[in-house]
């Protein structure tokens, strides 16, 4: 059967399906998926969005973050990224043809911020071609000396975030007010509190956790890792210029292997297996530091986008109404500007 197939076989009735979202974190792939697993066959263009935006739930608001493409093919290396904002500019513009639907409101894109000093050029490029857009920059960092563990697609060093240059670039992101989403995995949660410490005056958003594997060499170590996690989460809250995105934890890499099974993830069974996380970050963030995300279509390979929202709307049950607008709205309104 086709992936839509697959995903179709779970249906659920969809929970309050007035209430508004904005969905801080998905990618658009206008060329063969490289990145994160996406099979190569698979595409993710705006019909892609709003096929999933539109089946129940109101989202109204969106945010692109960078998955390496659309990039230049020609001039220098250093600023072949910008031809992603290029590309999802062209593809806001077409949002707008129909204001019924959710429409893409920001743009997180990549610079190399190993460049130093020099990365300013290209901040300034994406400035320019994001009419308004581009709000910061993810430089990946997801690094780990286990074979069965993918490295993040900008082929990050290790210890990328304590490294002087990283930390310049750094600082020509933070002196152009602009944001930084940091994807990494589980054992590096540590150094993105450092980095969050030595730029207090930079708006920093935790992606996914902060990445808890599951596979290879941490397969059947969750319980350790959890207490590990909860720990160095508890620590990284401590920072207040640093907001957590809550969501991108049914990868394959999270070691749940949804994407393997005869049927994609029940609303329930996402709940059972990843409230915890939710709470536990819910508890020493806050709300209003606090955030849901998709990061479809990623997370596409385990769970339809209609169940994962039922699946935080459950997660949210016990929230006040100022609580659960933070989570789905307010907090990504705020940190992005829209």
């Amino acid at each position: 059967m086709s992936h839509r197939e697959w995903l179709d076989q779970v249906k659920e009735e969809i929970i309050d399906p007035d209430f508004p979202i904005i969905d801080p974190h998905h990618h658009l792939w206008p060329a063969p998926g490289r990145t994160q697993g996406i099979p190569k066959d698979q595409y993710y263009l705006l019909k892609d969005l709003w096929e999933d935006t539109s089946s129940g739930h109101n989202l109204v608001k969106t945010v692109f973050v960078e998955c390496g493409q659309g990039y230049y093919d020609k001039g220098p290396e250093a600023l072949k990224p910008v031809g992603e904002t290029e590309f999802v500019v062209g593809v806001a513009k077409e949002s707008i043809s129909d204001p019924s639907k959710a429409q893409i409101s920001a743009i997180v894109s990549h610079a190399n911020m190993m460049l130093g000093d020099s990365v300013g050029e290209v901040l300034e490029a994406h400035i320019d071609k994001g009419e308004g857009l581009f709000k910061g920059i993810r430089h990946a960092g997801g690094w780990d000396d286990s074979e069965e563990v993918r490295n993040s697609h900008s082929n990050p060093i290790q210890h990328i975030y304590l490294d002087d240059m990283f930390q310049k670039g750094i600082e020509q992101l933070e002196a152009r007010n602009l944001t930084f989403d940091s994807w990494h995995y589980h054992n590096q949660i540590k150094d993105l509190t450092k980095l969050a410490k030595n730029f207090p005056s930079l708006v920093i958003i935790h992606d996914h956790f902060g990445g808890p594997l599951g596979i290879g060499k941490y397969e059947g170590q969750r319980e350790g890792i959890f207490k590990k996690w909860k720990e160095d989460i508890t620590e990284l809250a401590e920072c207040p210029n640093v907001y957590s995105k809550l969501g991108g934890m049914a990868m394959p890499i999270n070691g749940w292997d949804w994407h393997k099974a005869d049927r994609p993830a029940t609303s329930d069974e996402l709940v059972s297996a990843q409230k915890a996380y939710y709470l536990h970050t819910i508890k020493v963030f806050g709300t209003e530091r606090c955030m849901f995300e998709s990061n479809f279509p990623v997370d596409k390979q385990s769970i339809s986008y209609p169940v994962l929202w039922n699946a935080l709307k459950k997660i949210a049950l016990g929230f006040s109404t100022k609580e659960k607008e933070d989570l789905f709205f307010n907090t990504a309104k705020k940190v992005y500007s829209l």
